[in-house]
């Protein structure tokens, strides 16, 4: 990644044309060969950009970017540098956030005896043909259950939950399976059709799985 700190004027010219008046910006050019231009406010919106891909040309004080596939250029008459620097920061991880779906699943695969007493495990990530099943497990009375695990539970989960439980009942060796849709926040419109297809809901308290505390998430 390059930065760039330059008193400069941007002219876009393109489809539209637009024009950013003479002042100190912030010139990113990234290694996937997107180019920004950020003020200092505006939290992360730059003020103008260009996605990949895209050649720079640099010529005394004009510097041209043109994307190219559509000819659009972002053409920068530079003013004054005053920074100027490149940096390798090589292939990012990605974002992990604290309780996301695979984290939830982990722990919950690891104490499945929160969502009832003598409930146990069959597998994580149960394959079907189109894709895994959080979770597999048995409840107190021996039965098949289906666990779909989300962060934040909309209708989207309950559909993809039920796509699951068509495919698992057609499977002699575990039907009947019925299904759990389990998460940290389940929206209203969610838990109506959850309930309606015979899905039960269960709130998960991540702290409380973190921390293997006593209390058990509500099933209804």
């Amino acid at each position: 990644m390059r930065l760039v700190i330059a008193r400069c004027s941007v002219d876009y010219v393109g489809r539209l044309t637009a024009h950013l008046p003479m002042a100190p910006r912030l010139l990113l050019f990234k290694a996937d060969g997107s180019v920004s231009v950020h003020a200092d406010d505006r939290a992360y919106k730059p003020l103008n950009w260009m996605n990949p891909p895209c050649k720079l040309r640099e010529d005394d004080k004009t510097w041209t970017v043109t994307h190219g596939k559509t000819g659009e250029k972002l053409i920068l008459t530079i003013e004054e540098i005053m920074h100027d620097s490149s940096h390798e920061l090589g292939v990012d991880p990605g974002l992990r956030k604290d309780g996301v779906e695979a984290h939830l699943q982990e722990l919950l695969a690891e104490h499945i005896g929160t969502l009832g007493e003598g409930w146990s495990l069959i597998r994580r990530e149960y394959p079907t043909a189109i894709g895994p099943v959080d979770i597999l497990c048995r409840d107190h009375t021996g039965a098949t259950v289906a666990v779909e695990i989300k962060r934040r539970g909309e209708i989207d989960g309950v559909e993809q939950l039920t796509r699951y439980l068509e495919l698992l009942n057609r499977d002699p060796l575990i039907a009947p399976v019925r299904g759990v849709f389990a998460a940290q926040e389940i929206k209203p419109q969610a838990r109506v059709l959850a309930t309606d297809r015979g899905i039960g809901c269960v709130v998960l308290d991540y702290d409380s799985l973190r921390g293997i505390a006593p209390e058990n998430p509500t099933l209804f």
